[in-house]
């Protein structure tokens, strides 16, 4: 017996509206237009983007899932600031899908886009912008994964930079954080192009554990 779907049909378009807004936020949270704490305007993003209030709040929706936004009861919806333990939860997951992603042999388009996240963030910082900067790293990161060669692995990625772009936000300076990786993200270039997938994993290690002490160190300067 076939189910009668055809009822179902605006589901359909309306679902597919309300993931692709969800992208657009996804995208602009990556980028640093949104910071923890900003309350997020249904009047403002629904005329901005043509879309309805209700297909927004399915974005918000989906994106309070993915721990991003955060609903608060008579309030409205707001970016989210992930917590310390979000901070190493990230991290513990970054070290999985970054490190089987550096043992892979990479192909001619993933070593181009990490290069060009490479060259982005080098040359954004000659220009004193490091927004684009922490964007450029993102970049290099995802790209990274995408050496994996895998769509869920790449859209999981996607979600977790996007979160771990929040935390930046803690940094007071945000050169002090981001200048040391300029370096660091040539230098693991190097060893992947130079077919070096051990030493490229061991440095990768040393690397995400000098960034989560430091962001840890922001959330809490005791340390």
């Amino acid at each position: 017996m076939v189910a009668d779907l055809s009822q179902d049909r605006s589901r359909l378009g309306r679902s597919s509206t309300a993931e692709r807004v969800a992208d657009i936020l996804r995208d602009r949270i990556s980028e640093g237009f949104f910071r923890p704490g900003q309350r997020l305007s249904e009047e403002s993003i629904s005329e901005g983007l043509g879309v309805s209030r209700n297909t927004l709040r399915e974005a918000f929706r989906l994106l309070g899932h993915e721990r991003l936004l955060e609903h608060r009861l008579n309030r409205g919806v707001f970016v989210r600031l992930p917590s310390v333990a979000d901070v190493s939860d990230l991290y513990q997951v970054r070290r999985v899908l970054e490190g089987a992603a550096v043992r892979r042999e990479p192909t001619e388009r993933a070593l181009t886009l990490i290069k060009e996240a490479v060259s982005d963030a080098e040359r954004a910082a000659a220009q004193d912008d490091w927004q684009a900067v922490g964007t450029a790293n993102i970049r290099f990161h995802q790209a990274l994964v995408s050496l994996n060669a895998s769509p869920r692995i790449d859209e999981a990625m996607r979600q977790l930079l996007a979160e771990l772009r929040l935390v930046f936000h803690v940094m007071e300076n945000p050169r002090a954080f981001h200048e040391p990786f300029l370096d660091r993200n040539r230098a693991l270039l190097g060893l992947i192009e130079s077919g070096r997938p051990g030493e490229a994993a061991a440095y990768l290690d040393d690397y995400l554990d000098h960034a989560e002490r430091l962001l840890i160190q922001a959330y809490e300067p005791s340390r």
